[in-house]
């Protein structure tokens, strides 16, 4: 398995905090049948800025680290950016990192709203040749409430990956629940860990693609499956038609 969104690099955000944090997930990862992580720190989110040379640097270090330790995964470069205005041009700038060399860039939301200036910004990265990735839409406030914006950024070009742990509950019942009606109206594209350590939030891959199975068959698991592939080779990856999430509306505060 490919995990495209991890947070395994010592000492650089929320995630590992340590060289021995690093070693315990890349094991779990082994025993998940990860082979391939792609590293994704956090940039521009107000706590942390990790510039692309950095990861770079850090994700040689923690590759020779794991080579040293006969833990067989391999690392590559990635980040999770912040969305902010100035995006475009710092990767001009060779700040920003897309996932692993591809033309895919990871983008992330405030978790309680979506900027206002996210269409025109998409429009403009998607002109420079890269295509937007949104991460863990399924835990945007904003999105849960109005999900035809994701309906909108879907259909004007740009993808989604939705977390392992908002698939199988993990984040909560409301959560999970957003999470299948975004499967269900073809708004996802990957499916990722988003592990920061190997406690409360490890990466249960395995678990979310076995439940991905028998609820939805294995067509869809290859779909994400074979969707992580096609980033690390850069190429064109399979899009389904989307379409609008339907709720019926509340009558009495009640559904």
């Amino acid at each position: 398995m490919i995990d495209l969104h991890c947070h395994i690099l010592p000492n650089v955000d929320d995630g590992s905090q340590s060289v021995e944090d690093t070693l315990n997930m890349a094991t779990v990862a082994v025993e998940e049948g990860i082979t391939t992580i792609v590293a994704t720190p956090h940039h521009k989110n107000g706590r942390y800025e990790n510039n692309k040379a950095t990861i770079e640097t850090r994700v040689n270090e923690v590759n020779k680290l794991l080579k040293k330790n006969n833990i067989d995964v391999n690392v590559l470069v990635g980040q999770e950016c912040r969305l902010y205005g100035e995006v475009l041009q710092d990767y001009e700038a060779g700040k920003i990192a897309t996932l692993a060399n591809s033309n895919y860039l990871f983008i992330e939301f405030p978790s309680n709203h979506v900027p206002k200036y996210t269409k025109d910004l998409f429009y403009d990265i998607q002109l420079s040749g890269l295509t937007p990735i949104i991460v863990h839409p399924e835990r945007n406030s904003e999105l849960m409430e109005r999900p035809e914006k994701l309906y909108e950024f879907v259909k004007n070009g740009a993808l989604t990956q939705i977390t392992a742990g908002s698939v199988i509950g993990g984040f909560g019942k409301k959560i999970k629940s957003f999470t299948e009606e975004i499967i269900e109206a073809n708004l996802s594209h990957f499916l990722a860990s988003d592990a920061h350590n190997t406690t409360n939030r490890t990466f249960h891959l395995k678990a979310a693609y076995d439940t991905i199975h028998q609820e939805y068959g294995e067509a869809m698991v290859y779909f994400y499956s074979e969707n992580a592939e096609l980033v690390l080779e850069n190429n064109h990856v399979m899009v389904e038609q989307p379409s609008t999430i339907k709720r019926r509306k509340k009558l009495f505060g009640i559904f």
